[in-house]
């Protein structure tokens, strides 16, 4: 069933019957011992880039490809379509390699002193979710592929590697925030109304959807039928809604990597030659929401304003 056939399936059936409660068990192994940097001080965050308050922000991560092989290419013509619609970062690049450390960037505001992708290496830190429980608002994450809600591993077309916040300790080890990673199946119900989506969605589409093990044309595909869907969601069209396209790091030798911004506030047909990478875009959506920065590396970034309307 279609991203689109899901909505309209969610839609109906909220007319029909309440929506029941979910839950879900969590296997939790022991977290490694890992020394951690020195989370910044929840000070007064920076002004929001923008007066917009956001009532959601929805994130997606694509794989291994830089922005010279996507931009321009005949493979991905709806992604270009996106990127001329709306705003598109031309210096934007991600801050390591291999995946698993920009994936934890873009989450906790540091790569934690990793570099491999490893499958143990649990980090005993704060992330984006703890500021935004303490600022009362929802974050879930959408992991296609993934067998059941806070699932530890690997399986099939799902790489835990690209899910950030398993390896945080404070979410991982409680189960009722480890039910919050959940199969992205799960996103069009959710979607299916404004107050039922997450202020702050993260969406990791599986190994070849997300272009890791797969051509360009496929990525483009499913951001074709499944951003379309997204957009014209009754959860996100009928808010104040943002999405932010990314890749996680480039590959060829070229670390830049295309970045696009759409949705309410959001300049259209813009283009920022600025230098940013995921600690900016982490820092703008701190800044969206109003809550303080995790580190010193997201704490002294530069939020992506030149991209909104103010």
């Amino acid at each position: 069933m279609t991203f689109r056939n899901r909505i309209e399936f969610a839609v109906t059936s909220l007319l029909f019957a309440a929506v029941g409660l979910m839950s879900c068990g969590s296997g939790t192994p022991t977290p490694a011992a890992r020394a951690t940097p020195s989370p910044a001080p929840a000070t007064t965050p920076v002004p929001s880039p923008t007066t917009i308050a956001y009532d959601h922000i929805v994130l997606i991560i694509l794989e291994n490809q830089s922005f010279e092989t996507v931009i321009g290419s005949a493979e991905a013509p709806y992604l270009n379509s996106l990127a001329n619609q709306w705003a598109l970062a031309t210096g934007y690049s991600g801050v390591s390699h291999p995946s698993l450390p920009n994936y934890l960037a873009l989450i906790g505001g540091s790569t934690f002193g990793i570099t491999k992708d490893c499958t143990d290496c649990f980090v005993n830190a704060p992330s984006l979710p703890d500021r935004l429980e303490t600022a009362g608002k929802t974050w879930k994450a959408y992991m296609e592929g993934m067998p059941s809600p806070c699932f530890v591993g690997s399986s099939g077309r799902y790489a835990q590697k690209h899910n950030p916040f398993i390896y945080f300790d404070p979410i991982r080890t409680d189960p009722s925030r480890c039910a919050r990673i959940v199969p992205y199946s799960q996103l069009p119900g959710d979607f299916a109304a404004p107050t039922s989506a997450p202020n702050f969605a993260f969406i990791t589409p599986d190994l070849c959807n997300d272009g890791h093990g797969c051509p360009l044309a496929t990525t483009d595909t499913w951001l074709a039928r499944e951003v379309q869907a997204l957009l014209a969601s009754p959860g996100f069209a009928g808010s104040r809604s943002l999405l932010v396209i990314t890749y996680d790091e480039g590959a060829g030798g070229s670390d830049r990597v295309a970045t696009i911004f759409a949705g309410t506030g959001v300049k259209p047909g813009f283009r920022s030659s600025a230098s940013y990478d995921h600690y900016s875009r982490l820092r703008t959506i701190e800044n969206l929401f109003g809550v303080a920065p995790l580190a010193d590396a997201d704490g002294g970034a530069t939020p992506m304003s030149d991209f909104f309307v103010r």
